[in-house]
């Protein structure tokens, strides 16, 4: 197989978790004023992996309904790529799982990654690569992670669990990848040692020097080297750890805010992660029409940006019913209190 020169999403798949919790009750187990809550993080509410859910199990999910809408065999896919940063075991990789699940070939190239909650969009550059230089015809690319802060901590209110996951290939493309650009600096932002059992924000670097810093050089530095423009992109999508951010990121770059609502849906589910920007973009994707252009800008803690620029294709349309979209999964849901949340996610603790 030779190289190639335009690469893209062939498939595309997401899993969201049907229970959810709501900001209100989180609210009022830990006294806060639900007001002041939606109005520092405009989320809603934010999905819970059932007892039997993990990082893996919605990996597993979100592959399966990519493969489904790209009508390959799993044998076909040539990598796998796994971002996450909340895997069920510290030394044992989920990519190796998802070639069984899947029924891949044993040689697959396969990798677990880690870069906060980019990691997911560095997959999707790595299974580029592959495609792109000739080595594979398919590649996996999977955001994942089901997260959990300190109870009572700010994290508390937002992070959540999802995943999506995107076949690369240069046949048959729905988005082609025009352009790929990174932005990355040692900030400080956020962080976990090694047996500390929650993580810690950088207060202060999370916003300014962290997440805008690094998202909007990251889509300047693309449009600078491309010649494009804001007014070029029919859509835009950011990494989302709240609701607020992307809508201030798009103000900076002078994106309308009706070029970014499709992608926010972190108001709903919460922050997934290394999901997150990849389920805007899924969403983005079961709604636009062909030959639409889309802003991608992912974003990692400590700290750096991937953006991206694709634009659609005709074959879109025909692939968006194959598998269940994001709106199902939207609408699919369950509530739970605090007591079910904290025993599923394992965070009582008996004591003899």
């Amino acid at each position: 197989m030779g190289r190639v020169n335009k690469v893209g999403i062939v498939g595309w798949g997401v899993y969201i978790p049907r229970f959810r919790i709501s900001t209100k009750e989180i609210a009022r187990v830990w006294g806060d004023d639900p007001l002041r809550i939606k109005d520092l993080y405009w989320v809603e509410e934010r999905s819970v992996g059932g007892p039997d859910e993990d990082a893996v199990t919605m990996a597993v999910e979100a592959a399966r309904n990519a493969l489904r809408r790209a009508g390959i065999d799993a044998r076909e896919l040539g990598s796998v790529f796994v971002g996450t940063e909340s895997k069920p075991y510290a030394v044992k990789p989920i990519a190796s799982i998802l070639i069984e699940a899947l029924g891949m070939k044993k040689q697959s190239f396969a990798v677990d990654m880690e870069f906060a909650c980019k990691a997911g969009s560095d997959a999707i550059v790595n299974a580029t690569g592959l495609v792109k230089s000739g080595f594979i015809k398919y590649g996996l690319a999977v955001g994942v992670d089901h997260s959990h802060g300190e109870p009572g901590e700010h994290l508390d209110y937002t992070v959540s669990g999802g995943a999506a996951a995107y076949i690369i290939g240069a046949d048959s493309v729905v988005a082609e990848i025009e352009h790929i650009y990174a932005y990355n600096s040692d900030t400080p932002d956020f962080w976990r040692r090694d047996g500390m059992p929650y993580a810690v924000h950088g207060e202060s670097f999370t916003g300014e020097p962290a997440y805008f810093r690094h998202v909007v050089n990251a889509a300047k530095a693309l449009m600078e080297a491309t010649g494009l423009k804001p007014s070029d992109f029919d859509y835009a999508v950011f990494h989302q750890p709240n609701a607020r951010f992307p809508v201030r990121a798009a103000q900076m770059l002078g994106i309308p805010l009706e070029k970014v609502k499709l992608g926010i849906v972190v108001d709903r589910i919460g922050n997934t992660y290394n999901g997150a920007v990849l389920i805007g973009l899924a969403n983005i994707l079961e709604n636009a029409k062909p030959g639409s252009r889309i802003l991608m800008v992912s974003f990692g803690s400590g700290a750096g940006s991937n953006a991206f620029s694709l634009v659609t294709t005709d074959l879109l349309p025909e692939r968006v019913n194959r598998a269940r979209t994001v709106s199902y999964y939207l609408e699919n849901k369950s509530y739970i209190d605090y007591a079910l949340y904290l025993r599923f996610r394992n965070l009582i603790k008996i004591i003899q």
